[in-house]
């Protein structure tokens, strides 16, 4: 085999400053929703579920929707988490009413069963084409290019369910709104969140007073965290704002699929009611379909679910504004668009010999595709499921080909353990192979791991939930 000429990097995401004062961003909503799920996996009882289900809001949207909507490719599920602006109720506290926008959009992607979830965050100024819109009155509004937060404020969360849609090319199976008044119940209801800062706080604009290093905050406090731009965390920028969101978002996830909260009954009855009794949800997502959902992400630990921020770019006209990077998003979006359940390994041939462990096999997985970081992602997948991973690379040459299993002398048997994680991929000798290494070069069509779907390109800034919160903070 030729020499390897190792070119995988992250895809860069372009920061840009924003001017001018900006309504507050809530955000640690959409863990706060992802997490209610995922503890809810271990809760049984239907009377328990009928107590939760009865606190919860329900819209109808569905007469709002356009009709040339993309088609549903797989068995996964993507639900869009909206922040809601409102002042309205009890929200009156936060101040009037500034146009009732969103100020929070993540699409949350959810593998067939609950192998993975990932969060794609959508800034709020990224510039985009608004497709047209419906009213809940019948009125149309036609198409438009502006603010992705507007959609929102030009016909509610319809709107911002068309334009994602529309912007993906992923179909949305539902939507779940929280406000602001919501979110500060929620986090109480945990018993507080771990943040840390890189130094002390002092911000009365946001009210918030925070001291350097690990802390635990309530719900006051933490819409302070998530909302400061001037108290000397970060740049400033809206994107610098979204990385201290999701670290946030992740201590979230940490705190609800702890031990601690699924041990305490009671505890776990208050969080699940704090956060129906703060949600918005469409009328689709029924109690049965909860119950299944939540089955079905049974098991999912905070390290399976990813937060991440859509690549964008300068938008030229306005420096305090940002466009979508399409080159970079659109293998993120093609990926979780096919991410399917795959079907079973078949066995083995009887007369073959049995495959050996992943612990046995020392793989090197080659990018043949222009998809950046395509091979690492699939190395990350293959070495939680056991296997020595022994170099990632690149293999140009391998372009246009299918992906394909190739092995060197003495390395059948590791071979076969490999395909057995790549279903679909048959076993080659390969004679220039080194002896003893088996190679995955992944090519036209990409690559599934068994039990896992689709490997995810490599988005930069990406975070996991179980990360701890003291790294990389801003």
């Amino acid at each position: 085999m030729e020499r390897l000429a190792i070119s995988e990097r992250s895809v860069p995401v372009e920061e840009m400053p924003e001017a001018g004062d900006r309504r507050w961003r809530l955000i640690g909503w959409a863990s706060i929703v992802m997490s209610a799920v995922m503890v809810a996996a271990s809760l049984t009882a239907y009377g328990f579920y009928r107590s939760i289900n009865g606190s919860i809001t329900r819209d109808n949207v569905d007469d709002q929707l356009n009709a040339d909507r993309p088609p549903k490719l797989d068995n996964s599920l993507n639900i869009l988490l909206i922040g809601s602006d409102s002042r309205e109720g009890a929200n009156r506290q936060f101040g009037a009413d500034q146009g009732g926008g969103s100020d929070t959009t993540i699409l949350m992607h959810i593998s067939p069963g609950g192998e993975r979830a990932i969060g794609i965050s959508f800034p709020r100024d990224s510039m985009v084409r608004i497709p047209e819109c419906r009213k809940k009155d019948g009125t149309r509004v036609p198409p438009s290019f502006g603010q992705l937060n507007w959609a929102y404020s030009y016909a509610g969360p319809a709107c911002t369910w068309n334009l994602i849609e529309d912007l993906t090319k992923i179909r949305i199976d539902h939507y779940v709104e929280i406000d602001m008044a919501g979110f500060i119940k929620v986090v109480d209801a945990l018993g507080g969140v771990e943040i840390c800062v890189p130094k002390a706080v002092n911000d009365p604009k946001a009210d918030l007073v925070l001291k350097k290093g690990r802390q635990i905050v309530d719900g006051r406090k933490a819409v302070g965290y998530v909302r400061t731009r001037t108290g000397g965390l970060g740049d400033g920028s809206d994107l610098s704002r979204i990385k201290r969101q999701q670290a946030f978002m992740g201590s979230v996830v940490t705190k609800a699929t702890s031990g601690d909260l699924l041990k305490d009954p009671a505890k776990t009855y208050a969080f699940l009611k704090a956060v129906a009794g703060a949600v918005k949800v469409d009328d689709r997502l029924t109690l049965n379909t909860m119950q299944r959902l939540a089955r079905s992400l049974q098991g999912m630990s905070a390290g399976k679910v990813t937060f991440v921020t859509v690549p964008v770019q300068p938008y030229p006209p306005d420096r305090n504004r940002v466009q979508i990077n399409q080159a970079q998003a659109k293998p993120l979006f093609d990926a979780i668009r096919q991410d399917n359940e795959l079907p079973k390994a078949p066995p083995p041939p009887s007369s073959a010999q049995p495959a050996a462990r992943p612990d046995q096999t020392r793989v090197v997985v080659l990018n043949g595709t222009t998809t950046q970081g395509l091979a690492q992602r699939t190395a990350d997948g293959l070495k939680d499921k056991g296997f020595q991973i022994v170099q990632v690379g690149s293999r140009r040459r391998s372009a246009g080909k299918p992906t394909q299993i190739l092995y060197g002398q003495g390395a059948e048997r590791q071979a076969a353990a490999l395909a057995q994680a790549v279903p679909g991929v048959r076993p080659e000798p390969y004679a220039k192979a080194k002896p003893g290494l088996v190679y995955l070069v992944i090519g036209k069509g990409g690559v599934r791991l068994q039990g896992s779907g689709t490997p995810l390109p490599k988005i930069a800034g990406e975070r996991r939930a179980d990360a701890d919160p003291c790294a990389d903070t801003v």
